[in-house]
């Protein structure tokens, strides 16, 4: 018992000391906790931009069109019904309600009348029944104060698209980026960092072979990388849940060389300000994360607190996850495409700018 107790208390003593394992033992869970519980609580109400139609002159489409813009997790437009749907397939507006004419007479007479509720489905499943719950509820609210034996209104879904999105077609892309950010971030930080704490950097910086070369190597290394996983990861989409394409192959192979090149520059970055692997690989993981969940790559932005709106928009793979979603399924931008590929560069740019200044051989 005595040398079980010793080595009981060597191995705590052991553990204690390693601050990276009470780190990842302790602390990133609780980060973990907090993060989803930001999100999914009561406070992480979706929020939505809401064009109204309001086509009827009378007191019932005032006074649906006043009830919505009560709704907290509405920003509410006015406008034409072709202006309003215009928008909607710009990505400018999230949905798009009509009330139609004739429903204050309908009611009057008791007769159903119908609200259009028009929405993009390729934000995905999730999404679209967020919105048409929210939309049904005041509608069953103005049911419930009606006193006729029918319903005086009825909710009618539309979908502007012209064709059929499903989840997997809206996960795909977004598994996409992931990949490529994993690729940039694990496949190029920790690799560097345990080369140079090797010692093989320094004996390859004594030979006459230009760094720059051995860079460029490393770079053209992990682009085939995500070549090769873009057109795995595609192959298996397409053969085996039949997911379609819609833009050009030949984009969506420019877009992933770019976003490989972003989170590359991201990973070189890592490695310059990481002096041991553990460093890096907890540099890593705490950027990895959250990227992966406030990113909107796996559910709708809209799903997210409004606090976490300025956050959201400074992450590469936001973006990243957005170029591929148009390109991929053909889905309304989040933001208009040269936004998107403006950005990546940006990051790209400055992070590779960083990591010169601040990346050391030895």
């Amino acid at each position: 018992m005595v040398t079980i107790r010793n080595l009981y208390i060597a191995s705590i003593k052991e553990f204690v000391r390693d601050r990276a394992a009470i780190f990842w033992t302790f602390a990133f869970p609780l980060v973990f906790i907090v993060l989803f519980g930001v999100i999914f609580n009561g406070g992480g109400s979706p929020n939505y931009t809401v064009g109204i139609v309001n086509e009827d002159g009378g007191p019932v489409g005032q006074a649906l069109a006043s009830a919505f813009k009560q709704v907290s997790s509405f920003k509410v437009q006015n406008g034409s019904r072709s202006d309003e749907l215009d928008k909607l397939k710009k990505g400018q507006v999230d949905m798009v309600v009509v009330i139609p004419a004739g429903v204050s007479q309908s009611v009057t007479q008791q007769q159903t009348a119908t609200v259009d509720l028009y929405d993009d489905p390729s934000t995905g499943q999730a999404d679209t029944q967020i919105k048409q719950s929210i939309v049904q509820a005041k509608v069953s609210e103005f049911n419930k104060r009606a006193t006729n034996t029918v319903p005086p209104l009825a909710l009618q879904s539309n979908s502007i698209l012209t064709h059929q999105v499903r989840s997997v077609d809206f996960l795909v892309p977004g598994i996409l980026a992931m990949a490529l950010m994993q690729l940039g971030l694990f496949g190029t930080a920790t690799p560097l960092v345990t080369l140079r704490q090797e010692q093989v950097l320094r004996r390859l910086g004594a030979t006459p072979l230009p760094r720059w070369q051995l860079l460029a190597s490393q770079v053209l290394m992990r682009l085939t990388i995500a070549l090769v996983q873009t057109g795995l990861i595609l192959a298996l989409s397409v053969w085996a849940f039949k997911v379609q394409i819609q833009g050009s192959i030949l984009a969506v192979l420019a877009l992933v060389i770019l976003g490989a090149i972003a989170f590359i520059s991201l990973g070189y970055l890592v490695a310059a300000i990481s002096k041991t692997v553990d460093t890096a690989n907890g540099i890593t993981s705490v950027v990895n994360f959250p990227m992966m969940f406030l990113s909107g790559i796996f559910f709708p932005l809209a799903a997210l607190p409004l606090f976490l709106t300025p956050i959201v928009r400074a992450l590469p793979l936001t973006y990243l996850g957005d170029a591929l979603r148009q390109i991929v399924t053909g889905g309304t931008p989040v933001f208009p495409m040269w936004v998107d590929l403006a950005v990546l560069a940006a990051w790209a740019f400055v992070c590779a700018l960083l990591a010169v200044r601040l990346f050391k051989w030895e």
